[in-house]
């Protein structure tokens, strides 16, 4: 088990991530398969099985699963954009 203390900065660029992830899954434009993996990045975050570090990864891996997706909107496209840079800042 990890230690499940994350830093400030970390915590506050998870609360970013839920954040913007929960936008997309409250936009009726986005489809069910996205918000699926939205709600799934977000119990990740959650969980805080992992380090800040790992955590982070699996949800990116996750999100940049969905960005090459063609159904997806504009908007959704350009929250998950955000989302990557936002968790490619976050180390252990």
């Amino acid at each position: 088990m990890a230690d499940n203390k994350f830093s400030e900065v970390t915590e506050k660029a998870f609360k970013n991530v839920e954040f913007l992830l929960q936008g997309m899954i409250n936009d009726r434009s986005v489809p069910r398969n996205i918000k699926r993996v939205a709600t799934k990045g977000i119990n990740i975050i959650h969980e805080r099985v992992d380090t800040q570090g790992v955590t982070a990864s699996n949800v990116l891996y996750l999100v940049q699963d969905i960005s090459s997706d063609p159904n997806i909107p504009f908007a959704a496209r350009t929250t998950i954009y955000r989302v990557i840079s936002i968790l490619e800042t976050i180390k252990d």
